[in-house]
This record gives C-alpha cells, structure tokens and sequence, in this order.
C-alpha cells in the first residue's frame, strides 16, 4: 500500500495538460439541472474524455502522481476496517443516517440497512428495492423517511419511471416504520411540488417536520410550476405517520416576476445557477438555526417556528461558486460551511485546470446576534491531492468530529476520497488525513467515490457510489477525544449538540 503524505507535488502537475480554455468555459457555464447524474433506473455510463487526458492520467499513475485504478491509498493515521460491495442493487449509493447499532444506507434503487456493532466486520440487515432517485434517507425514533426526486408512475416501490410533464406522475417523501430492521414497513407518501432531491428532519416530540428540498421548475411540468423559491414543510405525526401532510411552503427567496428573488444565475451570473428552490438544508435545532444552499445563494434562518422559518441572511459568491450544494455549521454556530457543487458531480474538478477556490468547499463566519446575523466570507477549502481528468471530483457531504475547541470536520469528495480537514482557524483551513481510491477507469469519466463521508460514534462511515459501504478508523491526537462522543442517532442534516 502506497501512502501519499506529500501531495503538493499531485495538485501542480495532475491535470495541466486539460487546461485548455473550452474545458474550464463548459464548467462555468453550464448550470447543472440535477447535482448528481440521474441514471433513472439504470447504471451510470462513462463519458469519453481525450486522448491527451488518458496519457496524462496513465503517466500520472505510472509517477506515483496518483493512485492506480482501483488502488486504495491513504494518510498513516486513517486505517480501512471494512468494505462491503454493493449486493441487490446497482443503482448509484447515496446518502446515509445512523441509529444505535445500525447505519441506513440509501441507493436510488432504495436503501440498505447495515449492522455496525462490529465496525470491522458489518452485516446486512435488509435491503429495501424501492426505486426513484436519490433515495437521499434520514431516521427519527421508529421512522424513516426517503426522498424521491425522479418522475415516477406511482407512489409505491413498485413504480416505473414516467415523463414530469404527464399530470399522475409523482414525486415526493415516502415514510417507513423500521420498528423491526429486518423488515421495513412502507407506511405513507407525501407528493411535494417539484419532488425531494433531499429532505432534513426538525425532529420534535410528538411530531417530525420534514423540510423538502427540491428545484428546477418548468411551465411544462403540471406539479413543479415556476417559480419555485421556498421549500415544502411535511408534518409527521410520530403515532400516525400515515397522516403526514404538507402543512406549508414558505418562500425563501420573495420577489417580484416569475423567478422570484434569488440568484438570476446566467448571463447576469455567468457560470452560476440560477437559484428556483434549495439543494439542501442543514438545522441545527438546539440553536433554532438553519443554513440553506440554495443553488445561487447561501441562506441563514431561525427555525424558532418550524413551520415558518425565516431568512436572516442571504449571501451569493458569482466570482467561484456555481451551485451551492450543502452546509454544516460549527457546533458554536459561528460558523458554517458551504459546499459548491461545480460540474454537478460528474464532472472533474480536482485537477490544476480547475484550481483551488473552484468546486471548493466556502467557510463562512456568523457575526452579530439574533436577527441581524450576518455570513461573512472568510476561506476557501479544497483537497490539496489532484485528481485525475477521469475522475469527477467536488465537495460534497460531510460531518463534524465532536471535539471541544476544535473545528474539523470528514467530507466526502466523489473519487477525491475522504477527506479530513480543520476549520478552526476560517481563513486557514488544512487537510490531517485522507483516504481515497484511483480512478474507475483511465478510459472514461466514471461516476463514483464517496459520495457521503460521515463521523460516528468513534468511526468514519462512507457510501461510496460504485464501491459499496466503508468503515474508517481515524487515529490522531487532534481528534480522538471526539471517541468518547456517543450519539444514539444521527442525521447530518440535523446537528445535534455532540455536547449537551
């Protein structure tokens, strides 16, 4: 096993060759329509690239630039416990949420239960053929909820794939009672305008609200009418899931015309979405906040009502961000940081044509109190080990390690790996360890790597898209106190206070 504890050298070299002007016009130009290839109900393909691009990448394995394809290399205080290879399903794996013993897996073809008692060795528990993409899952108490954001017949897991412009299709959450693991019960479906790419959970004690996240209008879609700038909000009663309902869609982002006020994206934004909902939200409840990113823009709001949150600060980057994909606060709520999704996850952005700001993770201070709290920007963070042009590549979900004092935090970065970084310092963030894999292919531009990289309860978890379900065991003096953190669930999506 090769270990790259010096990977200066991979970002200034890996990737020159493809700096042609039309590659980095065609990223910041195109806005994605989804921030993950949607495969349907099949596999991704792999796109060609050029034959400049395969030698580079093949020269790049043959220096040591970069792993070999399918190698897995890693920094000396990571250590890989376990993989298990995708089973039942060959949809593309997606995001995941803890509960006790158990880690919930989802797939766009649905979701797998895992037992994690042993992290070195687990097991499966179920697998639930549930199809509709992503499948992007959260759990709270006896409930789990999954969304589906692709045009379906149906609203049951028996569904097939049909046009958004016919009026019976359906998009939207559906609802399972996981009371028994082993066998998941399908208890209710809620459509929401425009589907849910994801969801977040503001968890109470008789009742789950569910903020759906969703975008992309069209006048020609009968349930995802523009304009499309808030967000629905689900109530779910925890005895009678099966009575979940919309109980409203607050307006984020008010304003006058059929595209109401966020980011106008192109021509007036060249290169940025245009902003037509959220992408994703992160709640952090013991603090009545939440973050919003929102395509074009980076909102902050009060959640102190649930059902009517409201926006405190809006904030847009049309300089290096393309689309604002996620957020994660810092467990002061002083700060929150925020993923840009440039390419749309399938594309490769982690090479010297590219550069350092672009498709980089945006670290953002949170000055003021109540209401007149501001985003300021302070950093940028990107993983500083490049990657090949076969490869796609860009921020993407992660979690905080739980340790006082200290701001770090694990994140996925598709076939850049996993990366773990410190954020204490907002205007000097450094990456302490890594894990990756080489590229699918030297050939194509494959979809894969990591597409969630979570802490939990003193290990890193993975969903790696092509690759199957990781186990990490991180060892470091900077973090291993965060062992002693132990949650009984955990959706990233919802924070908790890894210290109350």
């Amino acid at each position: 096993m090769i270990l790259f504890n010096d990977s200066r050298t991979r970002l200034r070299r890996v990737g020159v060759a493809t700096a042609a002007a039309g590659l980095l016009a065609a990223l910041l130009t195109a806005v994605p329509a989804a921030a993950t290839p949607d495969p349907g109900d099949g596999t991704a393909t792999g796109k060609e690239v050029s034959n400049s691009a395969q030698a580079e990448a093949r020269a790049a394995i043959a220096s040591g630039e970069i792993p070999g394809q399918d190698e897995i290399v890693h920094s000396a205080n990571i250590k890989p416990l376990a993989n298990i290879p995708k089973e039942a399903f060959t949809g593309l794996n997606s995001d995941l949420a803890f509960q006790g013993k158990y880690a919930f897996a989802g797939n766009y073809d649905g979701f797998r239960i895992f037992d994690i008692s042993n992290p070195k060795a687990p097991r499966t528990v179920a697998q639930v053929l549930c199809p509709g993409s992503q499948n992007d899952i959260s759990v709270s108490g006896d409930l789990l909820f999954l969304s589906t954001d692709s045009s379906r017949s149906d609203s049951s897991c028996n569904s097939t794939t049909q046009p958004a412009t016919e009026k019976s299709s359906w998009e939207g959450m559906k609802v399972f009672d996981i009371s028994d693991k082993r066998n998941p019960r399908y208890v209710a479906a809620v459509e929401t305008a425009c589907g849910s790419h994801t969801h977040t959970l503001v968890p109470e004690r008789k009742n789950v609200y569910v903020y759906v996240s969703s975008y992309s209008p069209s006048a020609t879609y009968p349930d995802c009418q523009p304009p499309h700038d808030g967000i629905s909000v689900i109530k779910v009663p925890r005895k009678h899931p099966e009575k979940a309902a919309v109980v409203g869609f607050p307006v984020l982002f008010p304003g006058e015309g059929p595209d109401g006020g966020g980011n106008p994206g192109g021509p007036t934004n060249p290169g940025v979405s245009k902003t037509t909902g959220c992408h994703d939200i992160t709640v952090l409840p013991s603090k009545d906040l939440a973050a919003g990113a929102c395509m074009g823009d980076g909102i902050l709001f009060s959640i102190k009502d649930p059902e009517n949150p409201k926006v405190i600060d809006q904030v847009q980057d049309n300089v290096n961000f393309a689309f604002w994909h996620s957020a994660t606060f810092n467990q002061k709520a002083n700060k929150v940081v925020f993923t840009d999704e440039l390419g749309g996850g399938g594309a490769a952005t982690c090479n010297a044509a590219i550069g350092p700001n672009r498709g980089a993770d945006g670290i953002y201070d949170i000055v003021g109190k109540g209401d007149k709290r501001k985003l300021v920007f302070r950093s940028y963070y990107k993983i500083p080990r490049a990657q090949a042009d076969t490869e796609n590549c860009v921020a993407h979900n992660g979690s905080l390690i739980p340790v006082k004092g200290k701001d770090l935090m694990v994140q996925a970065w598709y076939q850049g790996g996993v990366s773990v970084w410190d954020f204490t310092d907002s205007s000097a963030p450094k990456e302490i360890a890594y894990f990756e894999r080489g590229p699918l292919s030297t050939q194509t531009l494959q979809v894969g790597g990591s597409w969630s990289a979570y802490y939990y309860n003193g290990y890193i978890y993975s969903n790696d898209i092509a690759k199957g379900f990781d186990v990490l065991k991180l060892s470091d003096r900077r973090t291993d106190q965060a062992s002693r953190v132990r949650l009984d669930e955990l959706n990233v999506q919802s924070q908790p206070d890894y210290f109350d």
